[in-house]
């Protein structure tokens, strides 16, 4: 029997977290959507990009007609405006709100919860050296991108 890839089990992974988070339950799904469009526009905001709709569609991966209704619903739940581009006033972008970094640390809690659950037992070298792999990865990923 073959040993699966990193890559194999990298995308392993990212499927088995994909289908966990569309949940049966509406409203855990919806808020699942919110917190993607707005860690989107935050991490978009934090490495100098504008996010438009479709930076946003591009960094989550969908349509831009998704990314709109994504950003529309995030911003009528107060977690996101939309507003003119400080330099092009023809171009719309949108900005975090309080609600929204509120939003966002409640995620990132559970996000930390969660990994602290999946890593029980990893020893502190254990979790930066993950760490460490998964922001190269990151960083590498976007570096493609451009």
């Amino acid at each position: 029997m073959s040993s699966s890839g990193p890559g194999q089990v990298l995308f392993a992974f990212v499927r088995h977290w994909s289908r966990r988070s569309s949940a049966s339950d509406h409203e855990v799904a919806e808020q699942g959507r919110l917190v993607i469009v707005v860690e989107a526009v935050h991490s978009l905001t934090q490495r100098g990009i504008a996010a438009t709709v479709n930076a946003v569609a591009h960094e989550i991966g969908i349509d831009q007609s998704g990314a709109s209704r994504l950003i529309k619903s995030a911003a009528e739940a107060g977690h996101l405006i939309m507003q003119a581009s400080e330099t092009d006033g023809r171009r719309r972008q949108a900005t975090v709100t309080s609600s929204g970094h509120a939003l966002l640390e409640q995620a990132h809690d559970w996000q930390e919860k969660v990994f602290d659950r999946l890593a029980e037992g990893w020893s502190e070298q254990q979790r930066r050296d993950f760490q460490q792999a998964m922001t190269d990865l990151i960083d590498q990923s976007y570096a493609l991108d451009t």
